[in-house]
């Protein structure tokens, strides 16, 4: 007869993450998380191997910004945890929800010289909301709990849990439970402060929004929209807000934060107040805003970070939606913001004259005009780090929240294919485009095997330049020249069949939009090899110079 199994740790967790509603754990399997993955074996939990724990990082990290729920990593001890790290940062620092795991060596050997150990709760605790290492099997319940309530809190980030692996293995008694999963939601600000906050917007002369990655996680988008709409605000986003409000909306102006002062800097000089709505500092450093004289009012879940450059007025702290609703109600303005509105239709102008440009190789701003014509509303389009992640930020537009991910609070190099394997399991029947230098694609290429085997079908476009275009810019960009920043590539095509992926080359910019359409058609993973006009990145410089050097024409 087949001997019953005696519950334990290892089985014990997979019942806490039950609990919280995981629905897969992105990693690899190891030696010392050997109990866990037998646990997970009878579980509906999925159990994702990829090919390089920073790609496990990834996706958890991007799952969790889409969902809102942590997204769950797990990897084996020592080389296997260190490879987590990235990824973990990333996510604490992107305010995405991650809960990440690992095995570890047993207790009997943390006080000695031991292979593979390293201290990784000391390793994690900087980069992580909280770190635990779990030393009795009876404590694993509270700190499951305790990970996804720290994780998933405002503002979300990063948690670690380790797991040595004589406790994985130890047995847990019967009355043993998980803890109940809790969602508490932000107590609601005071009448006083949303009062403050009225009054002020009401008399500002030249007022603006600043809305934040806050703005998404709280699901505030709508009555954002609604808030500029009445009152007549003009709305700037930082990046990792894209969609916060429609890029069409005629008080939307577009996304701030690119490394030049741009459109959106002025109106930040111009304006008397800003309003900022569920701004985190990571994004964009307030010393960036070159405020003169405005007043600061903040609206957020928590309170404003302390910053020499960043004293509110007027805090109005708790549930985003209700605060501007509730804002809105009391507040009046009549005058149209004319001058913002003009310096739009400026905006609005110059990204529509790259539409017919057919020069190759393609220029960056036509070659995501067309990836626009091609990307539902509600598609999603995952940005790698580089050069462009700054033409994205300033030229894909977007219509709703959550449909353009990029990372600008860690801001790493390699986050685009894994996320957007991560992005297809959460939203199979969107389209979801990678869009990623050539230097970022090779990072985590390894996961094209991944991704083939989970039957993911999204399209990676490559900007290939031959460099590290982004760090080339800025050298250019400060001593005029620039150096060991070039190498060569494979062939894209060739590399996309070896994993088999499809694999299309840009010879001509005529052809980019009937690819995309085609690759979109597909049954499993696309990359596009799009040859890219780089050369057009000291051109946006010096367009910016000399726009930054003309102040009356702005105002």
């Amino acid at each position: 007869m087949e001997q019953k199994k005696t519950r334990n740790t290892a089985d014990f967790l997979v019942e806490c993450l039950e609990e919280e509603g995981v629905h897969y754990i992105f990693g690899i399997p190891g030696e010392e998380n050997l109990a866990v993955m037998d646990a997970l074996e009878h579980s509906k939990i999925e159990f994702i191997t990829v090919r390089h724990e920073q790609g496990a990082a990834f996706m958890a990290d991007v799952y969790g910004r889409l969902t809102g729920k942590a997204g769950v990593c797990m990897a084996t001890l020592g080389p296997g945890a260190t490879n987590l790290i990235t990824g973990v940062a990333d996510a604490d620092c992107d305010g995405a929800p991650l809960v990440a795991i690992s095995g570890q060596v047993g207790t009997d050997k943390m006080h000695i010289t031991a292979h593979q150990y390293l201290d990784l709760r000391a390793m994690f605790e900087p980069i992580t909301r909280r770190a635990y290492t779990v030393v009795r099997p009876d404590t694993m319940a509270e700190i499951t709990r305790l990970a996804f309530k720290y994780a998933e809190r405002e503002k979300p980030g990063a948690t670690f849990i380790d797991l040595p692996v004589n406790i994985s293995k130890m047995p847990v008694a019967d009355d043993e439970k998980p803890l109940q999963h809790k969602t508490i939601l932000p107590e609601t600000a005071l009448e006083s402060q949303i009062e403050a906050a009225a009054a002020m917007i009401s008399y500002a002369k030249n007022p603006v929004i600043l809305a934040g990655s806050g703005v998404i996680r709280s699901k505030a988008a709508k009555q954002l929209t609604a808030f500029a709409e009445k009152l007549k605000l003009p709305v700037i986003n930082t990046m990792m807000a894209k969609g916060a409000i429609p890029f069409d909306n005629k008080y939307s102006m577009w996304t701030v934060g690119i490394p030049m002062d741009d459109y959106q800097t002025k109106m930040l000089e111009k304006a008397s107040l800003v309003i900022a709505v569920g701004y985190d500092i990571i994004e964009y450093a307030p010393a960036k805003w070159h405020l003169t004289n405005a007043d600061i009012i903040h609206i957020d879940t928590m309170p404003a970070d302390i910053n020499k450059n960043y004293q509110p007025e007027v805090e109005v702290v708790g549930n985003i939606p209700n605060s501007l609703e509730r804002i809105m109600d009391k507040a009046a303005r009549l005058a149209e913001p004319k001058q913002f509105l003009d310096i739009r239709q400026k905006m609005v102008d110059e990204h529509e004259s790259y539409a017919h440009d057919m020069s190759f190789p393609v220029k960056p701003q036509k070659a995501l005009i067309d990836c626009r014509r091609i990307m539902g509303k509600d598609d999603i389009v995952i940005s790698d780090v580089g050069a462009n992640k700054v033409w994205i930020a300033r030229h894909y537009n977007c219509y709703e929240p959550n449909t353009c991910l990029i990372s600008n609070g860690f801001a790493t190099m390699g986050i685009a294919v894994p996320g957007a394997i991560s992005a297809k399991l959460v939203h199979p029947d969107k389209k979801i485009l990678a869009i990623t230098g050539d230097a970022g694609f090779l990072m985590n290429v390894q996961e094209f095997e991944t991704a083939y085997r989970l039957g993911t079908n999204f399209v990676t476009l490559i900007f290939n330049d031959c460099s590290y275009g982004l760090i080339k810019w800025k050298q250019d960009m400060q001593y005029g020249h620039h150096q060991y920043v070039d190498f060569t590539n494979p062939d894209f095509v060739k590399l996309a069949e070896s994993f088999h992926a499809i694999g299309y080359r840009i010879e001509k910019t005529e052809d980019l939009l009937p690819t995309l359409k085609k690759a979109f058609q597909q049954d499993k993973p696309v990359i596009i090899d799009c040859p890219i006009d780089y050369s057009e990145n000291m051109k946006l410089t010096e367009h910016l110079e000399e726009l930054m050097k003309e102040r009356q024409k702005f105002f």
